[in-house]
């Protein structure tokens, strides 16, 4: 007989995972997941990001806005998405577990990892490029993605100002409002349209500087677009054709991660080792300039 587990609910700034208060079995959901469940998450996971950039949306114009730290902003939106995100998630999954951004201020990453055989957990960030909002540049979006036994089974970004819907599920493909999508097939660097992202701390900033100098060398082109989520489904949309970055958190990247596999791209940490989203570096491409840019990211 298994023990039921104790539920502890996350305060304001609690970065703690949500437990089960009744048992649990890993195995149930792995055997059920592809022809039942996998749906079912995706249009869960679909309406908590419409809530969420609804109430993105409300409070355009009319929010307060506060550091977390110095340039990294919050919103009261942030806070009232993250809220309707998980209220709607863990009211429909109540064994499920969430981890927000908005949650885990401050908090280290390394705890943020869920332990082997955890239930569900749903990875969110509720406002993905805060402070292009804060200034009503329309380029953010809200992230939500599943993890289940360690591996990314359900993502969303949804960017409501282009009333663009990026999906996938693990084995089941990426689309575009519905339309299969596919990363690019540009295949080398010099051709190629790249995007990047930086941290808000200055001093943190001055590795990437020197990043973006040298692949601005070779490349056609460089993107910052202030939101990883957007760039991530920008590479699965084929749009841009790589991307990469040293600051990322778990609610950055789990969905893009997804759509950029289904779409046939390719993810790896910044030193070719492979992807783990809660690691703060990642490489993303169209999978045909990987290698490329891998090296000249890595250039001595």
């Amino acid at each position: 007989m298994v023990e039921p587990r104790t539920k502890k609910l996350p305060g304001p700034q609690s970065c703690e995972l949500f437990t089960l208060a009744f048992p649990f079995h890993c195995e149930t959901y792995h055997s059920r997941m592809n022809n039942t469940l996998l749906p079912v998450w995706l249009d869960a996971a679909v309406e908590a990001a419409r809530r969420g950039a609804a109430e993105l949306e409300g409070w355009r114009n009319r929010f307060s806005v506060r550091e977390k730290s110095r340039a990294d902003l919050v919103t009261d939106a942030d806070i009232a998405s993250q809220k309707a995100i998980s209220q709607y998630l863990l009211g429909r999954f109540p064994e499920h577990q969430f981890l927000g951004e908005e949650d885990c201020v401050g908090k280290p990453l390394a705890g943020m990892r869920p332990v082997a055989g955890s239930p569900p957990v749903w990875i969110v960030d509720p406002l993905d490029g805060t402070g292009n909002y804060a200034h009503d540049v329309p380029a953010y979006c809200v992230n939500v993605g599943l993890v289940v036994d360690g591996e990314i089974v359900v993502g969303v970004t949804f960017d409501p100002r282009l009333n663009e819907l990026f999906t996938a599920t693990k084995g089941g493909g990426a689309f575009l409002n519905g339309e299969p999508m596919r990363v690019s097939t540009i295949a080398t660097i010099h051709d190629g349209l790249l995007s990047t992202g930086f941290p808000t701390d200055y001093q943190k900033q001055l590795k990437n500087l020197e990043k973006w100098k040298r692949v601005s060398a070779h490349s056609q082109s460089l993107r910052r677009t202030g939101s990883t989520a957007i760039n991530m489904a920008y590479v699965a949309a084929g749009r841009f054709d790589g991307y990469w970055c040293y600051d990322n958190w778990p609610w950055d990247v789990v969905p893009g991660a997804l759509l950029v596999q289904e779409a046939g791209g390719t993810l790896t940490a910044a030193d070719g080792s492979p992807f783990d989203p809660f690691r703060m570096d990642l490489v993303a491409t169209n999978g045909q300039m990987h290698a490329e840019l891998l090296k000249v990211l890595n250039e001595a």
